[in-house]
């Protein structure tokens, strides 16, 4: 089932989401549904923020060299932890909960997270290039954080002068 994405400034989208203590089939079918909504949306990752439910979890489905998202691929991540970090990069970053906006973000380069999957199962993963930046950025979403808040003054300024022209053509 499609959830709807919410979208900024929805102030939704700045809640600190609580940890999931339940790994039963209620979860298991909403993680199945924010899959089939990411992938509908032309998405690589999904906070369950940004469908309205404020709990520590997020998906990731990084597309293959020929852009494919394979769900053998699929990364649900649920309590995420980061234990170690390592280097810095920038990537251009956008957002479906903030759609046709895309930012240089500067994020950490590789990281290892403790996380645990649908089953409730303590996982380790070791992340780098894409993915860690994707799970950066849906990690930020848990804690009611948005890549443009990483912007600069200026820069913010200016991103809300392109929004408000956005929205106001939409009208």
């Amino acid at each position: 089932m499609l959830l709807p994405i919410i979208t900024y400034p929805n102030k939704l989208l700045k809640t600190l989401s609580a940890d999931v203590a339940m790994f039963d089939e209620q979860l298991h079918t909403f993680l199945d549904n924010m899959y089939e909504t990411m992938i509908n949306n032309n998405g690589i990752g999904l906070a369950a923020i940004q469908v309205a439910m404020p709990i520590r979890a997020l998906i990731l489905c990084i597309p293959d060299e020929e852009g494919n998202q394979d769900r053998s691929n699929l990364l649900e991540i649920i309590n995420p932890h980061i234990v170690n970090t390592r280097g810095k990069a920038t990537y251009q970053e956008g957002c479906l909960s903030v759609p046709g906006f895309y930012e240089d973000i500067e994020r950490y380069e590789s990281l290892t997270l403790h996380y645990h999957n649908r089953h409730g199962v303590q996982c380790t993963l070791e992340a780098d290039n894409l993915l860690s930046i994707a799970i950066q950025h849906e990690m930020d979403h848990l804690n009611g954080k948005l890549f443009i808040d990483h912007l600069s003054y200026s820069r913010r300024k200016k991103f809300e002068k392109e929004l408000k022209k956005v929205i106001k053509e939409k009208k």
